[in-house]
C-alpha cells in the first residue's frame, strides 16, 4: 500500500528525459521537514476529504517517525485527533493508512478512548479487511482494561472462517502474551481449533502461539509435540516450527541418542516432504543433535547434498553452510559432498565459495591440499576481507592437522601477507604464522623469515611491534640468529617511535642470549642513544646497563633474562591502578604492594551496551583493592596479630536467605596456618537490638581444624553491619577441606519505635544459619599470567607432573572446562576458557599462586570419547613437585 503511495508521490516529479538511473535514485522524501508536513497534515480536517492527498501526507508522516523524528505531546496528539477524522472517509487505502499511523503514534491511555468505539465498529464489520487491521491496531493500543471487554471478539476471531482475521488475532495474541498472559493463556481452546486450520498462515501462527502459551510447562510441550507429529500439520511453515520444537524436546528431555527415537523418526520422515524449507529444516535438526551418529547424519547429509546442485543460491548457501558445521564435528561423513563442493568454489555467490573453500579444507586429505592450493590462490583476489579470513583460519587449522604440509601451506599464507588487505586479514595471517611456527618446529626458520620480510613493507604498528616481540623471543633460539638483526635494526632507522622501540627491545634480547652478537648489538644500541624519541632513548640506555654495554657492572645472566623475558607477577590492571594511587614520596614505589589477585567483571559491565573501546580512550579504573582492607583489619585485632601475613581472603559467602530476619555473609581469610571466618551480620528488624552477637561454629565435619579464637560483636542495632570473628588453626602445607555448621547466638532486646531506646532485659535467642565449606579453591589464588608459553618454559620440567583423568559424562565441553577450572580456583589464560562451538577437543592454561606463594602453572587437555564421555589430560608446573602433587590430588578426589 504504502509503495503505491509512495509511487503516487514521485510520478508527478519525475521528467520524461529524465536518465533511468536519475530516477531510481531520486527519493520523494528528499529534503522533506516535520514542520511543512505537519501544515499539511490539515487537509485531515477538509470537509471534503482527497483520500489520495491524505494517504500521502499520512506516508510523509510514518516516514518521518521511521527515522527517528521526534515529534513533541502536543504535534503528537494534534495528528492523532486529526487522524481520528478520517474514519468517516469510505476509502478502503486511506482506512488501511489510517491503521498505521494510529499503531505508530502510540496515543496514550486517555486518547485511546477517542479511537476505540471506531475500531470496535471496524471489528465488527462485514469488511474483512477492516476486521483484521481493526484487531492489529486494539490490540497494539490496547491496555488490560479494555482487553476484558473485546477478549470475546478475539476468540471469536481466532476461529473465524477468513485466513487473514484469523491470523491477525493469532499474531495479536502473541505480542499480548509479553503484557498480559493470564488472559491470552485463557484462548488455548480456540488456539487449539485453529491449528487445525487448512490455511497454511493461520495453521503457522496457532503452533507459534500454542508453543509460547505452554512453553513453561516441558510436559505439556512434549504432549503438543507428540499429538502434532502424528501427520495432522499440512502448513510447510508450521512444519518447519514443529521440527524445531521437536529438537528442543529431544535436547531437554535427554532421549538416549541410540533405540528407539520416534521424535528422531519424524525428524527422518521431514526429509522426504515435497516443501523445500520443512526437508532442510530438518536435514539442519539432524545435524544438530547431540550425540548424533554417523548413520543418523548419513540420510541429512544426502538431501544437503542434492541441495549444493540446485539452481537456487538460497539452497546452495543453506546446504554449504550446515555442511560447514557439520565438518567441524564428523568431517568423515561431509567427505562425500567434496566434488559437487569443490565446483562451488567457482559460484558466483562468494559467500558460498568462501563457505566450500573451508568445509573442503576441514574435510580434504593430505593428498588433495596441493590441488586445493591452487584453486584459493585464483579465488582469493575476488572475495572481501571477512572471508578471506574465514579462509586463513581454515588452513591454519589444516596445517595443524597435517604437518607434513607445512611448506605448501606457509608460502601461501606468506604470499597472500604481501597482497593488499586490511587490518584483522592481515593480523589473522601474522596469527596463523605465529600460531604454525610454536606448534610445528620445522616451520619455525622459515616462518620467522616470512614475517620479517613482511614487516619490511608492514603499514600497521601494531603488528610490527608483535612481530619484533614474537622475534625477540623465538629469533635467538634459531640456528643462525644473526640474520635476523638486519630486518630488526631496519625498523629503528625507518619506523615511527613505537615501533622503534619495540626493535631497541628485542635487539637487547638477541644480545642476552646470544653471545656471539652482543658486541654488535652494543655497537647498534649505542646509536639508539641519539633516537629523537625519549621512549627509545630510555630503552637504549636501560638495555645497555643491563647487558654491560656501557661498561658498568652487570647483574648476572640468569637476573638479565629474567628481566628481558620473564613474565610479569602482578595483573596489568592492577599495577596500573597502585601507580595511579601512588602519591610521590621519599618511599619508592614497592611492586610488592601490588595485590595479584584478579578482579572479576561484573556481570552487568560485561554485558553493558555501548561504544567498544577505542585504543585512545581512557582505560576503566579497577576497584579499590579488598585485601588491604582486610589485612589493615585483621592485623589490628590483637588476637589475629601473630598469624602473619594474609594470604588470600575469599568473596563473601551467603549464609541466609534474602529477606529474612538476619542478613549474614561469611569472608574466609586463610593463612599460612590458620583460618578466620569473618561473619558480616546486619540487622533487618527496627524494633530490635541485638547484643553480645557472635557465631557457634561446630567443626565435627572438619577434623583437621581446630577452634583457637573468637570475637563476639558486642552490640548490632538496625540496619548497621557488624562483624564477628571465629579463627580455627590447620596443619601448615596442608590444603584442609571441611564443612562447619553455624548457629548465629545473641541476646535480643526490644527497641521502642517513638523514642528508640531500648529495653534493659533481654532474652537470649538463636538462628540456625547455612553451612560453610572450605574447599581446594580456598588455598589458590588468582593470578595471571602475561605470556603463559615463557612462564610454562621458565619453571621447567623439574617440578612437572603429568596424568590422565575420565571425567565422566558431560553434556560438552564446556561443563567440564568450567568445572575444572573452578575445582582448582586458578585464573584462566589467553582466553582459554572459551570452548569454541561443537569443538570436540581443548586446551585450557590456567595459573595461580598456591598457599606458601608457590607458582603453579595448568595445562588442561580435554578431549570427547564415546557418547558424552570426556577425558582429561592434565599437566602441572611449579616451584615444588609436593605442590605438583596436591594439585593431582584435589583432580583426582574432585
Amino acid at each position: 500500500m504504502i509503495s503505491a503511495v509512495v509511487s503516487e508521490m514521485a510520478q508527478p516529479l519525475v521528467k520524461k528525459d529524465d536518465d533511468r538511473d536519475d530516477e531510481m535514485d531520486y527519493s520523494p522524501f528528499m529534503g522533506i521537514e516535520k514542520g511543512a508536513v505537519l501544515q499539511e497534515a490539515r487537509v485531515f480536517n477538509d470537509p471534503q476529504l482527497d483520500a489520495r492527498r491524505c494517504s500521502q501526507v499520512i506516508t510523509k508522516l510514518l516516514y518521518l517517525l521511521n527515522q527517528g523524528e521526534a515529534f513533541t505531546k502536543v504535534e503528537a496528539t494534534e495528528v492523532f485527533f486529526s487522524v481520528t477524522k478520517l474514519f468517516q472517509s469510505k476509502d478502503i487505502g486511506l482506512r488501511r493508512m489510517v491503521y498505521l499511523i494510529i499503531k505508530e503514534l502510540s496515543p496514550s491511555a486517555d486518547e485511546v478512548i477517542i479511537v476505540t468505539s471506531s475500531l470496535m465498529k471496524d471489528m465488527n464489520s462485514r469488511t474483512d479487511m477492516y476486521r483484521a487491521n481493526a484487531i492489529r491496531v486494539l490490540c497494539r493500543i490496547t491496555d488490560g482494561t479494555l482487553l476484558t471487554q473485546i477478549e470475546r471478539y478475539l476468540k471469536q476471531a481466532i476461529v473465524d472462517k477468513n485466513p487473514v482475521v484469523a491470523s491477525a488475532a493469532l499474531v495479536s495474541g502473541i505480542h499480548l502474551l509479553q503484557t498480559n498472559p493470564e488472559i491470552v493463556k485463557r484462548w488455548s481452546n480456540e488456539v487449539q481449533e485453529a491449528v487445525q486450520s487448512r490455511a497454511a498462515l493461520v495453521q503457522f501462527h496457532a503452533l507459534a502461539l500454542l508453543h509460547q502459551i505452554r512453553q513453561n510447562d516441558r510436559l505439556a510441550v512434549s504432549k503438543l509435540v507428540t499429538s502434532l507429529t502424528k501427520g495432522s500439520v499440512r502448513s510447510p511453515l508450521a512444519q518447519c516450527l514443529l521440527i524445531r520444537y521437536t529438537s528442543q524436546v529431544i535436547r531437554e528431555s535427554g532421549i538416549s541418542q541410540t533405540g528407539d527415537r520416534p521424535f528422531y523418526d519424524y525428524l527422518e520422515s521431514c526429509l522426504r516432504h515435497k516443501a523445500e524449507m520443512v526437508i532442510f529444516e530438518a536435514a539442519r535438526a539432524i545435524t544438530e543433535l547431540n550425540g548424533v551418529t554417523t548413520r543418523e547424519l548419513t540420510p541429512a547429509i544426502t538431501v544437503l547434498q542434492l541441495f549444493l546442485s540446485s539452481s537456487k543460491p538460497v539452497l546452495r548457501f543453506a546446504a554449504v553452510r550446515t555442511l560447514n558445521k557439520v565438518a567441524m564435528t564428523h568431517p568423515m561423513a561431509v567427505t562425500n559432498c567434496n566434488i559437487d563442493m569443490e565446483s562451488l568454489i567457482s559460484d558466483q555467490n562468494r559467500s558460498i565459495a568462501t563457505l566450500a573453500i573451508t568445509t573442503l579444507l576441514k574435510t580434504g586429505n593430505e593428498s588433495s591440499i596441493d590441488r586445493l592450493m591452487k584453486q584459493i590462490t585464483n579465488f582469493m583476489s575476488d572475495i572481501a576481507d571477512e572471508f578471506k579470513i574465514v579462509v586463513v583460519e581454515a588452513i591454519r587449522s589444516l596445517c595443524l592437522k597435517f604437518p607434513l604440509k607445512y611448506r605448501s601451506l606457509m608460502n601461501f599464507l606468506s604470499n597472500i601477507l604481501r597482497e593488499e588487505g586490511g587490518f584483522e586479514y592481515k593480523k589473522a595471517i601474522v596469527d596463523s604464522i605465529v600460531i604454525l611456527i610454536r606448534d610445528i618446529p620445522d616451520a619455525k626458520e622459515g616462518g620467522l623469515l616470512h614475517l620479517c620480510e613482511f614487516i619490511e613493507d608492514c603499514e600497521f604498528t601494531y603488528l610490527s611491534t608483535q612481530i619484533l616481540h614474537f622475534l625477540g623471543n623465538e629469533g635467538p633460539k634459531t640456528s643462525d640468529p644473526s640474520k635476523y638483526i638486519r630486518y630488526i635494526y631496519n625498523r629503528v632507522i625507518l619506523e615511527n617511535a613505537t615501533v622503534r622501540a619495540s626493535a631497541v627491545s628485542t635487539l637487547a634480547k638477541f644480545g642476552a642470549l646470544v653471545d656471539s652478537l652482543k658486541p654488535r648489538i652494543f655497537v647498534l644500541l649505542k646509536r639508539c642513544l641519539f633516537d629523537s624519541d625519549d621512549e627509545v632513548r630510555d630503552r637504549a640506555t636501560l638495555y645497555l646497563n643491563t647487558l654491560g654495554g656501557d661498561g658498568a657492572v652487570v647483574e648476572t645472566d640468569e637476573e638479565v633474562k629474567e628481566f628481558l623475558f620473564g613474565s610479569l607477577d602482578v595483573p596489568l590492571t592492577n599495577l596500573e591502578t597502585s601507580l595511579k594511587n601512588y602519591e610521590p614520596s621519599e618511599e619508592a614505589f614497592d611492586i610488592h604492594s601490588v595485590p595479584k589477585e584478579v578482579k572479576s567483571q561484573p556481570l552487568a559491565e560485561k554485558k553493558a551496551p555501548g561504544k567498544k573501546p577505542t585504543g585512545l580512550s581512557a582505560p576503566p579504573v579497577a576497584p579499590t583493592s579488598t585485601v588491604d582492607a582486610y589485612e589493615r583489619l585483621l592485623s589490628s585485632i590483637p588476637e589475629f596479630a601473630s598469624y602473619g601475613k594474609l594470604f588470600k581472603s575469599s568473596a563473601p559467602v551467603e549464609l541466609t536467605e534474602a529477606e529474612t530476619e538476619y542478613a549474614v555473609n561469611v569472608v574466609k581469610h586463610i593463612f599460612d596456618s590458620h583460618i578466620v571466618f569473618q561473619y558480616n551480620c546486619t540487622n533487618t528488624i527496627p524494633e530490635q537490638l541485638l547484643e553480645n552477637v557472635s557465631v557457634i561454629v561446630d567443626a565435627s565435619e572438619a577434623e583437621e581444624f581446630s577452634e583457637v579464637a573468637s570475637k563476639p560483636l558486642k552490640s548490632l542495632p538496625y540496619d548497621t553491619p557488624g562483624q564477628t570473628f571465629v579463627a580455627f588453626e590447620r596443619p601448615e602445607g596442608v590444603p584442609a577441606v571441611g564443612k562447619f555448621s553455624n548457629t548465629l547466638r545473641f541476646i535480643v532486646k526490644e527497641v521502642d519505635p517513638s523514642t528508640g531506646e531500648a529495653e534493659d532485659d533481654g532474652v537470649e535467642d538463636e538462628y540456625q544459619l547455612e553451612d560453610l565449606e572450605v574447599v581446594s579453591a580456598d588455598y589458590m589464588l588468582k593470578v595471571g599470567v602475561s605470556n603463559f608459553r615463557n612462564a610454562w618454559e621458565s619453571l621447567g620440567a623439574d617440578c612437572e607432573k603429568i596424568d590422565e583423568y575420565g571425567l565422566g559424562p558431560m553434556e560438552g565441553l564446556t561443563e567440564a572446562v568450567n568445572a575444572v577450572i573452578s575445582l582448582l580456583g586458578m585464573q584462566p589464560c589467553e582466553g582459554t576458557e572459551v570452548v569454541p562451538s561443537n569443538s570436540r577437543s581443548h586446551t585450557c592454561l590456567l595459573s595461580g599462586l598456591y598457599i606458601g606463594n608457590v607458582k603453579v602453572l595448568v595445562r588442561l587437555s580435554f578431549g570427547v570419547g564415546g557418547p558424552k564421555e570426556v577425558a582429561m589430560k592434565l599437566a602441572v608446573r611449579s616451584e615444588d613437585i609436593s605442590v605438583s602433587d596436591a594439585i593431582h590430588e584435589i583432580v583426582a578426589s574432585g
